[in-house]
Parts: structure tokens; sequence; C-alpha cells
């Protein structure tokens, strides 16, 4: 079976916004989605994760290019303003497009 291409979406956010994005990434298209939890350093300062308000999450979306386009515009004009956040893209092979 040859692979076919899809976009990763990668966010990575303040774990507040757990709960609100994974009900939002649904309505945009999504088929799935995973989190885990994510340390660093940025343009806001350093997210240790030593307290909630303090860590942060990173999502990940396998999907079709038009989905990608739609969550990254969503995120984009809903949340950049107000929290610590990025987004980046890339494309991808898979092996079971059919899942994404």
């Amino acid at each position: 079976m040859a692979p076919d291409t899809r976009k990763l979406v990668t966010i990575i956010c303040e774990a507040a916004l757990e709960k609100s994005l994974g009900r939002e990434l649904a309505d945009l298209g999504a088929h799935g989605y995973t989190i885990t939890d994510a340390r660093g350093r940025g343009s806001r300062g350093l997210r240790d994760a030593s307290w909630r308000e303090a860590s942060n999450i990173r999502i990940e979306i396998v999907c079709d290019a038009a989905t990608a386009t739609r969550i990254s515009e969503f995120v984009r004009e809903r949340y950049y303003d107000h929290y610590a956040m990025i987004l980046f893209a890339q494309d991808v092979s898979v092996l079971r497009p059919e899942k994404f």
C-alpha cells in the first residue's frame, strides 16, 4: 500500500484550553487528536508546569489540507491575541488515509 499525504497540525498552548479546543477541533472537522504535556520557554516566558496555570499541552491533529486550514484560521482568530500559543503544520505520509 502506497502512503498518502495528509497535514499534521501541531498546536502548543496553555493547558487551560484543552477542553474547549477539543470540542472545537471536532466541530472544525478533525476526526481525532492526541494531547501530551509540554514544557518550554518562549516569548511569553518559561512554561515549566510547576502549577496548572504554567502548564502547556501539545495537540497533534492529522487531517486533510482543508481541515488544517480551517483549524489554523480559527485558532489564529480566536486564541492568538489572548493565550500563549503556537501552531505549525507540515506534510506527513500516512498508511491508513481513511482514518484521516
